[in-house]
């Protein structure tokens, strides 16, 4: 379950907030079904991979970005969705970490409780992949075994 905080932690990170403005998990969802803002693809990469060149293309295909930008289109549910993953997983690495490269370089390599998988790829592919990056970071925050 999402608390209220990493919701909010999350719409930062995503460049999504005004100062002092709350946000209901109801929402979000909502916000996140209408599809981001493209500005919010730069805005996560800026903070969780800000020298990766293909960030975005964790998210959306660099051609259908590109499209996208040409249109002044939104990111789809699918692609909103992908991109609030990433940032539910920097928002807990960052309590975990606490320091920004920590939680990158734990998010950029390949972890054994992920098959030798990155954490960032996993959790970008699907909702239960996150969990799986989740329950690892959950572990290293309470002190069990990761």
């Amino acid at each position: 379950m999402i608390q209220a905080s990493e919701i909010h932690d999350m719409t930062r990170v995503l460049g999504l907030e005004e100062a002092g403005s709350q946000t209901t998990a109801l929402q979000f969802s909502e916000t996140i079904a209408r599809g981001l803002p493209l500005r919010s693809i730069e805005h996560v990469r800026r903070i969780v991979a800000p020298h990766s060149r293909t960030f975005s293309t964790l998210v959306i295909p660099k051609r259908t970005l590109a499209r996208r930008r040409r249109k002044r289109e939104p990111l789809s549910k699918s692609e909103s969705e992908r991109l609030a993953r990433v940032a539910r997983v920097w928002v807990m690495a960052k309590a975990v970490y606490k320091a920004d490269e920590f939680a990158r370089t734990f998010l950029g390599r390949p972890h054994p409780m992920l098959a030798g998988r990155v954490p960032l790829e996993v959790a970008v592919e699907t909702e239960f992949g996150t969990a799986a990056v989740v329950e690892i970071l959950g572990r290293l925050k309470y002190g069990s075994a990761a």
